[in-house]
C-alpha cells in the first residue's frame, strides 16, 4: 500500500478545498455562511498534517503536535460561535472527503492493509475530535463565566439604580406635596371668602381660584399616583383585612366622586343584590372604584354611567362601571392598564389624566386576588368589571 501520510501531504490543498466548498453547502452548519474562506479554513491545513505524521513512518514530528492543532481548532470554533453539533458535523465531512480523496491509495494495498489504515485513519480522527471538543467545551465554559460575572456586574448595578430612583421619587413626593398642600389650602380659604362676599366684579377672581385649586389637584393627583405605582414596583404595598360594609362604602365613593360628573350626565348606582359584608381591604377597595368611576365619567360627555355590585356564586362579588362615553379601540384595549398610557391619539383633545389610574387597579384587583375584564366599542362606551373572592387571605402578595 502507498504511503498514506506522504499521500495526504501532497493533496491536502485539494482536501481542503473540497471541504470548504462541502461546509459552505451544508444546511446543518449556518455558523460557517457568514465566514470568510481563511476563516472556515483556519488551522484544518495543520490538522492534516499532523494526523499525516501518524500515517507515515518518513515523517518525524511529534505525536503531540496532532493534539496541539486539533486543541487550536476547537479553540478557534468556540470564539467564532460554533455548536457543538456544527464542530461534529464538519469533522464528519473531514473524515468523508480525506476517505474519498485517498481513496486510490487505501484501494492500493490488500484487504488486511485497507482494513489496518482505515483504522489508524478513524482512531487519529477520534484523537482529533476529543482534543478539538475538550478545547470547545473550556473556552465555551470560560465565556459562560464571563457572561456570568458581566450580567452580575450588570443586576447589582441595575438594584443600586432601582433603589435611589426609589429614593429619589419618595423625596420628590414630598417636597411637592408641602407646597401643594399650602397653594391648595389659602386657595380654599380664599375661594370661600370670594364667594360669601356680594358683587358680580368677584366672578373672574373666582374662574382663576378655581383654575389653580383643579391644577393644584390634579398634580397632587399624579404624584400620588406616582408613588402608589412605586410602592407597588417595590413591593410595599401591606393589606388591612377586615369586614367591610360594601354598600355604604360604594355609596361614599360615588357621592364623593360623583361632583365631577358633567350636569347632563345621569349616574346610576345599583347594589341591591350586593353582600352585605366582606373580608378585603377598604381603603384599596375605595382606590378601585374611585379610578374606575372617575375614567368613566372623565370620556363621557353624554348619557350615563352606571355601578353595578353584586353577588357572584356563593364566595364571590363583582363590580361594574358601565359608560356610554368614547369607547376604547381594541388596540389601546390591550395597554391601558400599562403605567403612563393613554388611550387615543395625541391630536384628539382628550380630559386631563396622569395615564396610572388604570395601571393602579389592574395592580390593586391583582393584590385582592381578584380578575379585571374590560369590554369597548368606540362610540358606544366602556365597560370594567372586576371579580372579587367575598374573603380575601392574608397569605396573598401582590405580583
Amino acid at each position: 500500500m502507498n504511503d498514506l501520510g506522504q499521500a495526504l501531504l501532497k493533496k491536502t490543498d485539494t482536501v481542503v478545498e473540497a471541504w470548504i466548498a462541502a461546509v459552505r453547502q451544508d444546511l446543518e452548519i449556518e455558523s460557517a455562511r457568514g465566514l470568510s474562506f481563511q476563516s472556515v479554513r483556519d488551522s484544518i491545513p495543520h490538522v492534516l498534517k499532523a494526523i499525516a505524521t501518524l500515517l507515515t513512518s518518513s515523517l518525524t514530528d511529534q505525536p503531540h503536535t496532532l493534539k496541539d492543532k486539533s486543541i487550536k481548532h476547537g479553540l478557534i470554533r468556540a470564539q467564532q460561535g460554533y455548536d457543538v453539533a456544527e464542530v461534529m458535523r464538519e469533522y464528519q465531512l473531514l473524515r468523508q472527503i480525506l476517505f474519498d480523496t485517498l481513496s486510490d491509495d487505501l484501494q492500493s494495498g490488500s484487504a488486511a492493509e485497507l482494513f489496518e489504515a482505515m483504522q489508524i485513519i478513524n482512531g487519529v480522527f477520534d484523537q482529533v475530535i476529543s482534543a478539538s471538543m475538550e478545547e470547545y467545551i473550556d473556552q465555551r465554559t470560560y465565556e459562560y463565566e464571563e457572561i456570568q460575572g458581566q450580567l452580575l456586574l450588570t443586576n447589582q448595578e441595575l438594584t443600586r439604580l432601582s433603589l435611589a430612583q426609589r429614593e429619589n421619587l419618595s423625596h420628590l413626593s414630598h417636597e411637592l406635596k408641602n407646597p401643594l398642600a399650602a397653594i391648595m389650602g389659602f386657595s380654599e380659604l380664599l375661594l370661600q371668602r370670594q364667594q360669601s362676599a356680594a358683587g358680580q366684579e368677584k366672578a373672574g377672581d373666582l374662574k382663576l381660584i378655581k383654575r389653580v385649586l383643579s391644577n393644584s389637584q390634579q398634580l397632587l393627583r399624579l404624584i400620588n399616583n406616582a408613588v402608589e405605582v412605586a410602592r407597588f414596583d417595590a413591593d410595599q404595598i401591606e393589606l388591612d383585612l377586615k369586614e367591610v360594609g360594601l354598600v355604604p362604602l360604594v355609596q361614599g365613593v360615588v357621592d364623593a366622586v360623583q361632583p365631577q360628573a358633567l350636569e347632563n350626565i345621569e349616574v346610576i348606582l345599583d347594589c341591591d343584590r350586593a353582600p352585605p359584608q366582606v373580608q378585603s381591604d377598604s381603603l384599596r377597595l375605595q382606590q378601585i372604584i374611585s379610578n374606575l368611576f372617575s375614567n368613566a365619567l372623565r370620556y363621557t360627555t353624554s348619557g350615563s354611567v352606571t355601578i353595578i355590585c353584586q353577588t357572584c356564586g356563593s364566595d364571590r362579588w363583582s363590580l361594574t362601571v358601565i359608560d356610554t362615553g368614547r369607547g376604547i379601540s381594541p388596540a389601546d384595549q390591550a395597554h391601558v392598564f400599562e403605567p403612563y398610557y393613554q388611550a387615543g391619539v395625541k391630536e384628539e383633545q382628550l380630559p386631563q389624566s396622569t395615564g396610572l389610574g388604570l395601571a393602579i387597579v389592574a395592580k390593586l384587583v391583582r393584590l385582592l386576588q381578584g380578575d379585571i375584564e374590560l369590554n369597548s366599542e368606540i362610540g358606544v362606551g366602556s365597560t370594567f368589571t372586576v371579580t372579587f373572592p367575598q374573603s380575601v387571605t392574608a397569605a396573598h402578595r401582590s405580583q
